[in-house]
């Protein structure tokens, strides 16, 4: 995260198994590109969910994962206006990903956040 960062829109959602390999290649390859090209979209990062298990109170506990959607992206934004503004719906709306990956999408989740900086 840059040190002027403000916001963070979280952007998570599972794809169906026989369009994993597809899915990734049109996010990587066309998706975060095009959104990268969108004033005020500062970076882009891609995740994927792992197991998690934790030590609290003296042992090791595994988190349950359940319901999380196994991939996430986090864009850095300079404002929430970033994601209603009329380059970021040509973006999203660009190459195959509205026809050939997006209806493969479920358990999609959207959050935004303001970056809290301790003075």
């Amino acid at each position: 995260m840059t040190a002027t960062t403000k916001f963070l829109f979280f952007a998570s959602m599972d794809v169906e198994p026989e369009k994993e390999a597809l899915f990734n290649e049109v996010y990587d390859t066309e998706h975060v590109p095009s959104l990268m090209e969108v004033p005020g979209v500062i970076s882009v990062q891609r995740f994927t969910t792992e197991p998690l298990v934790l030590g609290i109170a003296g042992e090791n506990k595994p988190v349950s994962t359940d319901g999380i959607p196994k991939h996430t992206a986090i864009y850095e934004i300079e404002s929430p206006a970033v994601l209603t503004s009329p380059e970021w719906a040509a973006a999203i709306e660009s190459g195959r990903w509205p026809e050939e990956v997006r209806p493969f999408t479920k358990n999609r989740r959207h959050v935004l956040r303001k970056v809290l900086k301790g003075d």
